[in-house]
């Protein structure tokens, strides 16, 4: 394993191994295991925007990172524009990056326009992206997917869109939201 430092935006993590959000897995307890065994970046499970909007306290369970060395990321998501502000301008105030989900299949995600859904509206994806990056007090970083199908294959497209906004750092998952988890996670050729 060849284990090297990394920046993102004006933060440095000891190393580039980072685990990723998962929801039900990367709660407090798992990320201080994955911390103790040499993680360089944890990161919180997808937080709903619209849960922190709402002051929601199993939402705020969810950001609990009391007792984690530093850096520490939190993933939020959702579609509302003014939900995502406000959620980046307080979860900032609580981790080091602010990362934003744009990849989640879930159906109970992308049916209401969040996750891998954002891939179909990339002008909200980029809206999102740019409010967020305004009112993060911290480097916001996001994760997509290369595309919704195979007939909707954006990856390099957002991920330029992201960078104009003002991304630090972009994560791209290997397959498409129809695509979920199956099959052998390729990127292509674009």
């Amino acid at each position: 394993m060849y284990l090297k430092k990394l920046k993102i935006g004006n933060v440095e993590l000891r190393n580039n191994i980072l685990l990723a959000p998962m929801a039900g897995i990367t709660d407090l307890p798992f990320r201080l295991i994955c911390e103790k065994y040499g993680a360089g970046l944890t990161c919180t499970e997808m937080v709903s925007s619209k849960g922190i909007y709402y002051n929601d306290a199993k939402t705020k369970l969810l950001l609990r990172v009391e007792g984690e060395k530093r850096p520490v990321a939190a993933q939020i998501f959702g579609s509302d524009v003014d939900a995502m502000k406000y959620a980046a301008e307080n979860v900032s105030d609580l981790v080091d990056i602010i990362d934003i989900n744009m990849g989640c299949p879930a159906p109970k995600i992308v049916k209401n326009g969040d996750g891998s859904k954002l891939l179909l509206n990339l002008e909200l994806a980029q809206k999102i992206a740019e409010e967020v990056v305004k009112v993060s007090k911290v480097p916001v970083t996001a994760k997509i997917r290369k595309g919704w199908d195979s007939e909707t294959i954006v990856a390099v497209e957002t991920a330029q869109m992201l960078e104009h906004s003002g991304v630090s750092a972009i994560t791209i998952h290997g397959r498409t939201r129809a695509e979920y988890y199956s099959r052998k996670s390729r990127l292509g050729d674009y």
